[in-house]
């Protein structure tokens, strides 16, 4: 029987199909390739993959390193000085709590003058072992607790004369009663550290 076209044609494909089957089983190295993937909140998968970690390595400028060493300094200063901040905080709500609905003002410099001391037995001894700069970082977190700055918070409980006075004293030692706290603008660094702080040791603002 000679083999007919219909014939040579079958015969083509069935070698072809055979050849591509083994060939398909027979893996390479890189026939099989692992892809993580990732579930999008909306349900969508996409692949994901990790990449290697980069190390780099550079030299500061003296730019950055005296920016890293302001902020290094800044930032143990507000570790330092803002649970004393927290406790000013609340020590004037409980002298306001107290003061409240009281006209007399003898009576009303008494319970001042009776808070004023027990403050000054509990916090004199840590409170004078800050340097300069510790202190003025702490006249601007009480001001972002309160509200008030320094000079206003004295003129209240102590009258006009007394915070004058402790305002000359501030300008000997470069400093201001009335210095601002702006955490958008030239306080946005002390903002974040205390942020942090807040974070780290669950103080509430």
């Amino acid at each position: 029987m000679r083999p007919t076209g219909k014939h040579i044609v079958c015969l083509v494909l069935l070698v072809f199909i055979t050849t591509t089957s083994l060939t398909a089983q027979v893996r390479g190295p890189l026939d099989t390739m692992r892809v993580h993937a990732f579930i999008t909140p909306e349900g969508d998968t996409i692949p994901e993959s990790v990449l290697p970690p980069v190390e780099v390595y550079a030299k500061l400028t003296g730019h950055w390193k005296n920016y890293w060493a302001d902020w290094t300094r800044l930032r143990n200063a507000v570790y330092v000085t803002y649970p004393y901040a927290i406790a000013a905080s609340r020590i004037m709500n409980e002298v306001n709590a107290k003061l409240s609905g009281v006209t007399d003002k003898k009576t009303r410099r008494a319970i001042i003058r009776s808070r004023e001391k027990e403050l000054k037995k509990e916090f004199t001894d840590q409170l004078v072992k800050l340097s300069v700069y510790q202190g003025k970082v702490l006249m601007k977190l009480i001001n972002r607790q309160t509200g008030n700055n320094c000079y206003e918070i004295i003129e209240e409980y102590k009258g006009f004369f007394s915070a004058a006075f402790w305002q000359t004293i501030a300008f000997v030692f470069g400093s201001n009663l009335k210095q601002p706290y702006d955490p958008s603008g030239d306080d946005a660094d002390m903002e974040k550290i205390v942020k942090d702080v807040e974070k780290m040791y669950g103080y509430k603002s």
